[in-house]
C-alpha cells in the first residue's frame, strides 16, 4: 500500500501522467482490497489475479467507466485549479486596478483589464465601460459579468455530477449483463461446472463496485467546487463593490470610455438637419 502511494505522490506532480494513469492506480487499490477482504472472508487459498484480468473479468462496461474516472480526474484537477484564489482574483491585478482608480485614470483601468483578462478585470472593465451610462447601468452591467463568469466556472464542473449520476448506471448494466451470461451458463452447464458461473458473478460484482468507486468521489468534487466557485465570486462581488464606492458618476455623464464602435444611431426618420440647426442658433444666441 505504501508502494501505492509513493507512486500517487509522483504521478500528481505531472498533469498528464496524473490524468491518464491516476484512474488506473485507484483501480489498483480498490481492488486489490476487495481482493484481499474476499481471501479473508473465504478462509481458503485463492488463485491471484492480475489487475488487468479483474478489469477483463468486469467486461467491457469497464471501458466507459475507465473514461469517466480519467475525465473526474481531470475536471477535478481542472476545477480546482478554475476556482482558486490566484485565478480568480489574483492580488496583482487588484493593487494595479485600485491604483488606476485611485488617480482617476478609468481609461487606463479599462485597458488594463481588457489586456489582463480574469475572472475580477472581466467585471470591472464590463462596469468601467459603462460608466458613462450611469449608476444603475453599470451596476446591471457588472451583475451580468458576474454570471457570465460564474456560468464559464460552472460549465465544466456540472460534467463531474452527470458522471456522478452515469457511472453507477453503467456498472448496474454491467451487472445485469453479468446476471444474463450467469444464468445462462447455468443452464448450459448445470451447477457441476462453477467457474463459469464465478466468472459472470465476478463480473457484476467489479463492474458494480468500479461504477461506485468512480461515482462517490465526482459526486464529492461537484460539490466541493461549486462551494469554492461561491465563495470566489462573492469575493470578486465584495471587491468590486469596494473599488466602485463613491464613484463620481456625475462628472461622467455620456462619456465613452470603452472605445469600441457604438452602432445605435438616431433613427433615419428623425430630421437631423433640422436640430442641428437648432443647436448651431442656440450657440449663435449664446
Amino acid at each position: 500500500m505504501s508502494f501505492v502511494l509513493t507512486m500517487l505522490e509522483g504521478v500528481f506532480m505531472m498533469r498528464t501522467a496524473r490524468v491518464i494513469l491516476l484512474p488506473f492506480l485507484l483501480w489498483v487499490v480498490v481492488l486489490a482490497s476487495v481482493q484481499a477482504a474476499g481471501g479473508e472472508a473465504q478462509g481458503v487459498a485463492v488463485e491471484k489475479i492480475t489487475l488487468w484480468g479483474q478489469i477483463y473479468e468486469g467486461g467491457w462496461v469497464m471501458i466507459p467507466i475507465g473514461i469517466c474516472s480519467v475525465l473526474t480526474v481531470y475536471l477535478s484537477g481542472d476545477g480546482w485549479m478554475r476556482t482558486s484564489r490566484a485565478r480568480m482574483a489574483p492580488v496583482a491585478q487588484e493593487k494595479d486596478v485600485k491604483r488606476f482608480f485611485r488617480h482617476g485614470d478609468y481609461v487606463g483601468a479599462y485597458n488594463f483589464c481588457k489586456a489582463h483578462p480574469s475572472p475580477l478585470t472581466n467585471v470591472l472593465k464590463a462596469g468601467v465601460g459603462m460608466l458613462g451610462e450611469g449608476k444603475s447601468v453599470v451596476e446591471e452591467s457588472m451583475v451580468a459579468a458576474m454570471h457570465q463568469e460564474s456560468s464559464k466556472l460552472n460549465t465544466f464542473t456540472s460534467y463531474l455530477s452527470v458522471i456522478g449520476v452515469c457511472t453507477p448506471m453503467i456498472g448496474l448494466l454491467g451487472t445485469v449483463t453479468g446476471m444474463i451470461k450467469a444464468f445462462q451458463k447455468l443452464g448450459a452447464a448445470g451447477i457441476g461446472d462453477p467457474s463459469g458461473l464465478s466468472a459472470a458473478i465476478g463480473e457484476v460484482l467489479v463492474a458494480t463496485a468500479s461504477g461506485l468507486f468512480i461515482a462517490i468521489p465526482a459526486f464529492g468534487m461537484f460539490y466541493l467546487l461549486r462551494s469554492r466557485s461561491t465563495r470566489a465570486m462573492h469575493h470578486i462581488q465584495n471587491l468590486v463593490a469596494e473599488i466602485f464606492r463613491k464613484m463620481p458618476y456625475e462628472h461622467m455623464v455620456g462619456l465613452h470610455i470603452s472605445g469600441e464602435e457604438l452602432y445605435a444611431a438616431t433613427p433615419n426618420w428623425v430630421d437631423t438637419s433640422e436640430g442641428a440647426s437648432l443647436e448651431a442658433k442656440m450657440r449663435g444666441e449664446a
